[in-house]
């Protein structure tokens, strides 16, 4: 922005790129007291999907915004699958997992169109702007920030500019940078875009077919050559197809976009190859797209922070991309929330989102580095594995049908090992309260009693906001009064206090608005309580609490 800055802020927020990321980092963000404006460089706001799952991490997560159920409306959340070993086809049933930690025990196949359509019509409602063909092009001739003298890290000055060439700034005090795997924040945030690409890429494609394959249904064909997916939740056809080649020597395709169109007959070579037993009638959308692993060297460096595939990039095995960056989102949005209200420098959260979300990716870029190489690495070991896959055919179905083994790949699939226990903001209180998850760890879902009414854990905390789990023997005033503290831009408050009749103890657990808990205490009184509810900007000062 040319000519003088300004001193105050248009937003709290300015969240650039308005993918899953992106628009959840929004919503979060706002449902916990921050004022958002989201802008992305694209023109149309529909675009075809390149993820097509979501797990039940995710799905927790968004619960509090309001979303899950339009979501599971456009869903199949009880996907049968069927697995192609040439002639030999083995059955598995992937809804319905014996999981009884969490709401949505199952795979929620769903299209990454229909995930930003919910989460952009929540924002609407909300009434948070969302700006089409308004791209980020850099911060303020005079430097990221103007500090002017004021609480917080100052102001972040972007320079902007709409489709039609016209140039414009926004001052804000924060800006997430959720603009993909070229993202251009990445660059401001001094970051390194460690890693590689993959030699193998990923071919998307829209078709119909014919043959007969079972309708409805998700179909895996496993090759010598590596896997082929066929979903039946096509855009532009009744089937979306998942396939990997080796990777084109010179493509104009940025990594990780939807590269050009795949000349048909090589869709149809591809499909052909997998031993699917279809041919293709008509292609009626196609891309190439190349695939890499990365991870920024940092994903913060207040006040810009980087979410979603600008923090990190993987292949899609597992169906990971989507689910990681709403996750990114989720942890790093209330954050940016309290810290927009809290009347004061909250360095010690907000260096947190760093901290546990770079470890996070690692863990989640291992998993999908060694199912993508079982899945279609070029390595001859890995074409060996898959050759002699269909000799163990016989005994796949005997495997599936124990529903454990199911259940165990759905759950790692949900990011189980995601923990944040070493984190500045996970804290255990003295004395120690038993029988509840460690700071850091997520609340798993259980039956409680409150109030003589039987609920679970999550229908508690399904607001926004922080949840003081108060055990059934904690004294009335333990806290000497009901805290006060309300978002400024939504209705409810932000801070909950519910009484467990179904579990005797004096203590409490505090659970962070993403899941996880936070801090525990044998009593519930505790000045700990008080300070840790300070240290993460849940209440503006100390009197709220006394």
């Amino acid at each position: 922005m040319a000519g003088r800055q300004r001193t105050t802020a248009d937003t709290d927020l300015l969240v650039v790129g308005a993918g899953p990321a992106g628009l959840t980092t929004a919503l979060q963000a706002h449902a916990h007291g921050a004022t958002v404006r989201v802008v992305d460089r694209r023109e149309h706001r529909v675009r075809p999907s390149r993820a097509m799952m979501l797990h039940a991490r995710a799905l927790e997560g968004l619960r509090p915004l309001g979303v899950t159920d339009a979501l599971l409306d456009r869903a199949d959340t009880t996907p049968l699958a069927r697995i192609h070993f040439g002639r030999r086809v083995v059955e598995a049933r992937l809804g319905h997992a014996d999981l009884p930690d969490t709401a949505f025990p199952h795979l929620t196949l769903v299209r990454q169109a229909d995930v930003e359509d919910v989460l952009w019509q929540a924002l609407q409602a909300r009434g948070v702007p969302v700006d089409w063909g308004v791209e980020f092009c850099g911060l303020g001739p005079e430097g990221t920030l103007d500090t002017g003298g004021g609480p917080g890290p100052g102001l972040v000055h972007a320079e902007l500019r709409d489709a039609g060439g016209g140039a414009g700034g926004h001052a804000s005090r924060f800006l997430a940078g959720c603009d993909g795997q070229s993202s251009t924040v990445r660059g401001f945030t001094g970051a390194q875009w460690r890693g590689a690409p993959y030699r193998v890429e990923a071919v998307l494609a829209d078709l119909e077919l014919d043959g007969t394959l079972d309708p409805g249904l998700l179909h895996v064909a496993v090759g010598t050559g590596g896997l082929a997916f066929l979903f039946a939740l096509g855009e532009g056809a009744t089937w979306r197809m998942l396939a990997t080649r080796p990777a084109l020597p010179q493509s104009t395709a940025g990594f990780g976009q939807l590269g050009p169109p795949v000349p048909p007959d090589e869709v149809a070579r591809l499909l052909r190859e997998s031993g699917l037993g279809a041919a293709v009638r008509d292609v009626r959308w196609s891309a190439q797209v190349p695939l890499q692993h990365r991870l920024a060297s940092t994903f913060e460096n207040t006040p810009l922070f980087l979410a979603g595939d600008a923090a990190h990039a993987h292949s899609p095995a597992g169906g990971q991309g989507m689910n990681n960056g709403i996750l990114d989102a989720l942890n790093l949005g209330w954050k940016l929330g309290f810290a927009s209200t809290a009347g004061r420098p909250l360095p010690e959260l907000l260096a947190t989102y760093g901290h546990e979300r770079r470890l996070a990716a690692r863990r989640v870029l291992a998993l999908t580095h060694v199912i993508f190489f079982g899945e279609a690495s070029l390595h001859p070991a890995a074409r060996l594995a898959r050759s002699l896959l269909p000799a163990f055919a016989p005994v796949l179905p005997v495997l599936l049908r124990r529903q454990w083994l199911t259940s165990q790949g759905i759950r790692l699939l949900s990011q189980p090992f995601v923990r944040y226990r070493n984190s500045a903001i996970s804290l255990d209180g003295t004395p120690r309260a038993a029988g509840w998850p460690r700071p850091g760890e997520r609340l798993p879902d259980a039956p409680v009693t409150v109030g003589g009414r039987a609920a679970c854990l999550h229908e508690l905390t399904a607001v926004p906001g922080v949840h003081l789990l108060l055990e059934r023997d904690a004294g009335p005033g333990a806290f000497g009064g009901s805290p006060t503290l309300r978002s400024r831009t939504g209705p409810g408050p932000l801070l909950h206090v519910h009484r467990l009749d179904s579990h005797p103890g004096r203590g409490v657990v505090a659970v962070r608005p993403d899941g996880y808990v936070g801090f525990r205490c044998g009593e519930a009184g505790s000045a700990q309580l008080r300070g840790w509810l300070r240290l993460v900007g849940a209440v503006p000062d100390q009197s709220a609490l006394y």
